[in-house]
């Protein structure tokens, strides 16, 4: 069990993702594969990390490019949080299958 987390931790290390918040009204965020839901409160963004939620409000999506894996997100961004990242709890799910 441990040297499969290792093996997800070391999977982890070649991923770059750039976080740049400006004044706490501008958001860059790279590394993105999807964005999964927004409004003007809550914005729900899909990345290389795991799921990121920013909060805040008036927020907006200023640009979007899948291509270059990018986001910038504008308003008055108050809270960004990510979610436990996607592979690791893949690899939980399916150990707990097996020793099921």
């Amino acid at each position: 069990m441990i040297e499969e987390r290792k093996n997800v931790n070391m999977m982890n290390t070649n991923i770059v993702q750039n976080l740049v918040l400006e004044n706490r009204k501008k958001l860059s965020v790279s590394g993105v594969n999807d964005v999964l839901s927004f409004d003007d409160q809550v914005v729900m963004v899909d990345t290389e990390l795991g799921l990121l939620t920013v909060k805040g409000e008036n927020i907006r999506i200023n640009k979007l490019s899948l291509d270059t894996a990018e986001v910038i997100i504008e308003g008055e961004i108050s809270s960004l949080a990510y979610s436990q990242n996607k592979q690791e709890k893949s690899s939980g799910t399916l150990l707990s299958k097996i020793f099921k």
